[in-house]
């Protein structure tokens, strides 16, 4: 008979639960509860989400029949569906909020001494969103299409641990790019961004915070070449320039130089032209430096 601890319960270990009940108090979440906490809430839900459960009737059948492995993973007995309704409808999401940066600020601890993305002496940030559909009827306060509600996850993901550094949740209508007006940018940082990110206004206001960004330009941007550096078109590289935009929004928005890499794809065949406003590194740094944004949809696809 195994009496070691469940796994759930050793999951369970990196919690700080005496930082936990502190921000429980300090938000009065306990208050007038007499059936599941806020701290049993969350053994709960993370239950739900290590398993997999895809309602709350699928959530309390899966309990029901664990009931004799409750107590090893601290929940005293499984709630019913009503209950956990309740439960997730009136606690304070702030309690829940500061516990995630808590548990965030101990992640970025574990990774500070691993190997900097790419070796760059500089941290490396990927900002993406993905949409989660949401039934309309329940969600109404998220309307998306005619038919159905959504939210959006606008997530800076740190390319050193894959730890989110910025989550921000919208209405499934709100465009990417206007989540860089609320973005915190931290110089000498680099900011790996899609094409849907591409406004020549905020951009130009990342360039002037001191933060490098590197994006992909899109196919009818007006611009004229001022200056070509010497590339080797064997490794791939097609054409590394400095430009200036042509267009006279697009130049007022933007009056700085450029950097246009057009780079060949050689695993895929495509051509792909990123826009940076770092001029140092080199043009294959850039295009791996944009090949690592895929792990924000790594991150985007075991999360959600």
């Amino acid at each position: 008979m195994n009496m070691g601890k469940t796994l759930f319960a050793q999951v369970m270990e990196f919690v700080p639960w005496k930082t936990f009940a502190r921000i429980i108090e300090r938000h009065k979440g306990d208050t007038g509860v007499r059936t599941l906490g806020c701290a049993d809430l969350f053994r709960v839900m993370a239950f739900s989400q290590l398993t997999w459960r895809e309602s709350l009737r699928d959530i309390e059948v899966c309990l029901e029949a664990n009931q004799s492995k409750l107590f090893h993973m601290g929940i005293a007995a499984p709630p019913a569906r009503s209950t956990l309704a309740d439960a997730l409808n009136l606690r304070d999401w702030r309690i829940y909020h500061a516990l995630a940066l808590r548990l965030i600020s101990h992640a970025k601890v574990l990774y500070a001494e691993d190997p900097s993305v790419l070796g760059l002496d500089a941290s490396v940030y990927a900002l993406d969103s993905t949409t989660i559909d949401l039934c309309l009827s329940l969600f109404n306060w998220a309307p998306f299409r005619s038919t159905k509600a959504a939210i959006k996850l606008h997530t800076l993901l740190d390319l050193r641990g894959a730890i989110p550094a910025f989550i921000h949740i919208s209405d499934g209508k709100l465009h990417d790019v206007n989540v860089l007006d609320i973005l915190l940018v931290e110089a000498g940082s680099f900011y790996i961004m899609d094409r849907g990110y591409l406004d020549f206004v905020r951009l130009y206001a990342m360039h002037r915070a001191g933060a490098f960004f590197v994006t992909r330009a899109k196919e009818n941007m007006d611009a004229r070449r001022v200056y070509s550096f010497p590339v080797d078109r064997a490794s791939g590289i097609i054409c590394d320039q400095r430009v200036m935009l042509n267009g006279f929004y697009s130049a007022e928005n933007y009056p700085d130089h450029l950097r246009r890499i057009r780079f060949n794809d050689p695993g895929t065949g495509k051509t792909l032209v990123f826009l940076t406003n770092n001029t140092a590194l080199p043009a294959l740094t850039i295009a791996a430096l944009y090949k690592s944004r895929w792990q924000v949809e790594l991150f985007f696809e075991n999360t959600t």
